[in-house]
């Protein structure tokens, strides 16, 4: 049994603070580029990119057409993340209530507006997302973060995509491992690495693919 050590009245202010505590981009966020390369120990692609203010990658000097889309889907995916949204704006029509406390955090269920959705919080940190989402419910549970002195970005973690209504699992569940840098000393914080893989089973390694960026540098905002 797990002793709460929050009170039940300060539900939103502690999601809040979890909420908060994540790493976001600054407003003046200009994009970046760099040398990209993707492998799945067999082959290796290797190219160039740009992510510009608006978020769009740009994937130059590959020719896979999966690998091409698969990088850019990587970098969308992290960038839309670093987009800062005040609590307010994301959560404004959600209510919050204390759920069971366990290992991983305190568990909040939402009402309102995305009632059915659940997260679990521990030490200012978002442990678990329970989201549906685009039809979908979608598990994520985060093991160790990053911390880059402004928040926190997710480092270990796993995925899971479930029928809404079964809970059965559609596409197996992903493990990542993501390597954050900073662009340049006190600039934002971007991704060098990503890895990702399945397990099977009996916890041996499935499908590992692993993307990398690097000689990264601001893109001028002039």
């Amino acid at each position: 049994m797990f002793t709460r050590q929050v009170r039940r009245e300060d539900c939103t202010n502690f999601f809040k603070a979890a909420y908060e505590n994540r790493y976001t981009w600054e407003s003046d966020f200009s994009g970046y580029e760099g040398s990209c390369s993707w492998t799945d120990g067999t082959r290796e692609i290797t190219g160039t990119f740009s992510l510009g203010q608006d978020l769009k990658a740009t994937i130059k000097d590959i020719d896979d057409e999966q690998i091409h889309k698969s990088i850019s889907s990587q970098l969308w995916e992290v960038a839309i993340h670093r987009v800062r949204r005040s609590f307010e704006q994301t959560h404004g029509k959600n209510t919050f209530a204390f759920g069971e406390a366990n290992e991983i955090g305190e568990e909040i269920i939402v009402g309102g507006k995305n009632q059915g959705d659940k997260y679990r919080v521990k030490n200012d940190i978002v442990t678990m997302v329970y989201r549906h989402i685009h039809g979908n419910l979608i598990v994520i549970l985060t093991k160790n973060v990053t911390d880059t002195g402004n928040g926190y970005l997710s480092k270990n973690y796993s995925s899971q995509y479930l029928d809404p209504i079964t809970k059965k699992d559609l596409k197996g569940k992903s493990f990542y491992q993501d390597n954050f840098i900073p662009l340049f000393e006190g600039g934002p914080w971007v991704l060098a690495s990503r890895s990702i893989h399945q397990e099977s089973v009996e916890g041996s390694i499935l499908n590992k693919q692993v993307f990398s960026f690097s000689d990264l540098k601001s893109i001028s905002s002039v």
